[in-house]
């Protein structure tokens, strides 16, 4: 038996009061009001209500060591990424490695596998199997429905995988970004609960007032606390916090959802209204097994210095002291890699665009030989992207980068086979020399790399098949790297390890010219064929809004 003293602050009755909890078998068998001079606070456990894990480039038992720190007790996690690359397998491995360290993990059974059927992935979980995952208990909901025009239009296979989870009485995570209107209320009506992809305020209190949930999403490339955060005190009852893709350095340096409470705080935010995002929300929503600092709760709790600063002293997780004075006190056993990567190096030729001649492109009716092409438009802090036309660069026939109008030769090429490589345009990257190149790129995660020079794209990718999937960065001549081993999507190092190389590497991004907040992150949406407005997958260049492959080339 052990007892702690200090301020509670309870969301629920939206009070503080000194008190002393006293905690046996890692459950509060006493919560009493009682007068003492510790000045210190204490709270329920952060939860985080959508991760995925595999975007922290760390296994989940070294995620576990991180996110304690910062006074994370639970993370609802979809491992979607893994899954793409290696199915169920990879779904197993998260699960298997998630039991090695005391930080609470509910996965979730992801619904998009592929999450279309115009890219090549890894794996694919069909309805069937989707039904067969959400049997079991150790899987606890159906992960965000990217599909949403196959919702809208009632695709069988969609549709049979929304009944599952109905049958199993599982909640229905979405995913629909932009999404208003009589579409949204028919998504909406399949059962679907929450979104985490509203960038703007007016979509957002659209889903709320037709009943879903809203996830404030604050990860390191999407950022969407600023815009929505006054969500937080108009429809308390309704929103939840997450991070959905964070990287470790922002998870080491800046904070988890410890950092969404700061902020709320900045922000003039009810302290009580804070904590119910953070906690109670997820809680009650997934039902999952995550004490909130009751009698009888298990002993999920975290002590700050004060509210303000939201300093984490030390984090318990079913009783277990996890996190103290600055230590982390579990370790971790490295586990064994595993991958899925099948592909051999390209050379110069594969990256070569040639300005076509009049009268092949489709698109085109007039015989002018100098055409405009599709340019994708990224925005920093956003998966979403715009798309313009503009004329090429052309040298000696072929297409090439334009780093002076910031016009950016962009690849695409399938980890699993050797496929063509696929050849767009993006603005906005802002590299002035060399090239970045990453295995992670949702949602299939094939082989993705931009760069101001065809030789430095083309070093950059036989670097990632050298080490069969990371992160790359640099000239042709001197190129940095971040092997992910398992699955070319995480590291078994230590986080702090991996957040200080991956730190290096932006740190060489942003020499090299780029000013994005987090280029790779950035760059590992620009193949996501779910998220407006254009895209490239490793089958072609993509139109989302259309949901249809399009010409790079176009005559206005």
């Amino acid at each position: 038996m052990k007892k702690y003293r200090g301020i509670i602050v309870d969301a629920i009755s939206k009070r503080q009061f000194k008190s002393e909890i006293t905690v046996e078998n890692g459950k509060i068998i006493r919560v009493e009001e009682k007068e003492h001079d510790h000045e210190q606070y204490i709270l329920p456990g952060l939860v985080d209500a959508h991760v995925h894990i595999e975007s922290s480039m760390t296994v989940p038992s070294v995620f576990a060591r991180m996110a304690v720190a910062k006074g994370t007790v639970a993370v609802v996690s979809d491992p979607h990424e893994i899954a793409n690359v290696m199915g169920e397998e990879g779904i197993d491995y998260m699960l298997e490695d998630s039991k090695k360290s005391p930080l609470k993990v509910f996965f979730g059974v992801p619904s998009c596998v592929p999450a279309t059927p115009f890219e090549s992935a890894g794996a694919v979980l069909d309805a069937e199997a989707v039904d067969r995952l959400l049997a079991r208990e150790d899987l606890y909901y159906l992960s965000e429905m990217m599909n949403f025009p196959g919702v809208i239009l009632g695709f069988p296979e969609v549709m049979a995988k929304l009944e599952s989870a109905k049958k199993y009485g599982k909640v229905v995570d979405g995913h629909a970004p932009g999404l208003r209107g009589a579409d949204l209320q028919k998504y909406i009506g399949a059962g679907i609960s929450t979104d985490h992809e509203c960038f703007t305020y007016e979509e957002a209190v659209e889903k709320i007032k037709l009943g879903m949930k809203v996830l404030i999403r604050e990860g390191s490339s999407a950022r969407n606390f600023e815009t929505l955060y006054s969500l937080i005190d108009e429809y308390p009852e309704m929103v939840m916090l997450c991070t959905d893709d964070s990287h470790p350095d922002t998870l080491i340096y800046e904070g988890h959802i410890d950092k969404l409470i700061r902020c709320g705080q900045e922000k003039g935010l009810d302290i009580y209204n804070i904590i119910r995002a953070a906690v109670i929300n997820p809680v009650e929503h997934y039902g999952l097994n995550v004490g909130l600092l009751r009698e009888g709760d298990s002993a999920d709790f975290i002590i700050v210095d004060d509210l303000k600063s939201f300093n984490v002293l030390s984090t318990f997780i079913d009783g277990e002291c996890v996190y103290e004075n600055g230590k982390v006190l579990f370790p971790v056993e490295k586990v064994p890699a595993r991958n899925v990567f099948n592909r051999n190096k390209i050379s110069i030729d594969d990256v070569k665009l040639a300005v076509p001649p009049a009268g092949e492109n489709k698109e085109r009716e007039n015989k002018e030989n100098i055409t405009k092409i599709r340019v994708i438009v990224a925005r920093d802090g956003e998966l979403v992207t715009g798309q313009e036309l503009a004329l090429p660069k052309v040298e000696n026939g072929n297409l090439v980068s334009d780093p002076v109008r910031d016009i950016l030769k962009m690849v695409v090429l399938s980890r699993y086979a050797d496929d063509p490589v696929q050849i767009g345009f993006i603005k906005n990257i802002g590299l002035k020399r060399g090239a970045i190149a990453s295995s992670i790129a949702h949602d299939s995660h094939n082989i993705i790399a931009v760069g101001a020079a065809d030789k430095d794209i083309v070093e950059a990718v036989n670097r990632l098949v050298e080490n069969r999937g990371g992160i790359v960065v640099g000239t042709a001549e001197n190129l940095l790297d971040l092997p992910l081993e398992v699955a070319g999507l995480m590291s078994t190092l230590d986080g702090e390890d991996v957040a200080s190389r991956y730190r290096l590497l932006n740190a060489e991004a942003r020499r090299l010219g780029t000013s994005l907040e987090s280029p790779f992150m950035t760059l590992a949406f620009m193949s996501l064929l779910v998220i407006p407005e254009l895209k490239l997958g490793d089958k072609g260049l993509f139109d989302v809004t259309k949901f249809e492959f399009v010409e790079l080339f176009v005559n206005e």
